[in-house]
């Protein structure tokens, strides 16, 4: 039972990440099948993911207000919660916005860009599944370094789709509807790579 209550944070930081990894591939799903006249609802069913990921979140912070006791400072538990639930809601940013500018028809980019999320969606699910043994081993930290890579790779594939949008767009409209797209989907690696940050943070302290 005190194994148990210990592993709750860490059992809940997964949890919480599969959401994350639920949303990016249900991002994918939709833009492979892009339908604009279907966005509100994909954009709903989106919302249903991000809503329960909320209330896990709220759950894990209600029984942190009443331990004395936890296995990492609370503090970090709070900001670690707070950090997964970004990057759930930085990917239904993305499809907020397509929703919201009524995009017509997606550039090549988007492929890239929402592959290299889920990839480091799935990192971050691996790196907070090795978590609980922070203290006794490094498992952890190759997958933190492999979030750490893979948002390098965001962050080129972002720079590259720009460019091409500069040199290939002749429209001011649709120039502003996707450079704030490609940010949307850069900030995803972003939120992803601050979740890694915080866990390197927590080993640090305790070492």
């Amino acid at each position: 039972m005190a194994k148990l209550k210990e592993n709750y944070y860490f059992v809940s930081f997964i949890k919480l990440v599969q959401f994350s990894v639920e949303a990016a591939e249900f991002l994918k799903e939709i833009l492979a099948n892009y339908d604009r006249r279907t966005l509100l609802s994909d954009v709903q069913a989106m919302h249903k993911i991000e809503h329960s990921a909320d209330l896990a979140q709220h759950e894990v912070l209600e029984k942190l207000a009443k331990e004395f006791v936890t296995p990492i400072e609370r503090e970090d538990i709070i900001a670690i919660c707070q950090k997964i639930d970004n990057v759930t809601d930085s990917i239904e940013d993305v499809l907020f916005r397509l929703y919201m500018y009524n995009v017509q028809k997606l550039r090549v980019d988007y492929e890239e860009f929402n592959n290299v999320i889920i990839e480091s969606c799935k990192a971050l699910k691996l790196a907070v599944a090795e978590f609980p043994n922070f203290k006794k081993e490094n498992s952890v930290v190759p997958y933190i370094i492999e979030v750490n890579r893979l948002e390098e790779v965001g962050d080129k594939i972002y720079i590259d789709a720009v460019r091409r949008l500069f040199l290939e767009e002749e429209s001011p409209v649709e120039l502003i509807v996707w450079e704030e797209i490609y940010h949307r989907f850069e900030k995803c690696s972003d939120m992803i790579e601050d979740v890694a940050d915080a866990m390197e943070t927590v080993i640090m302290k305790n070492r």
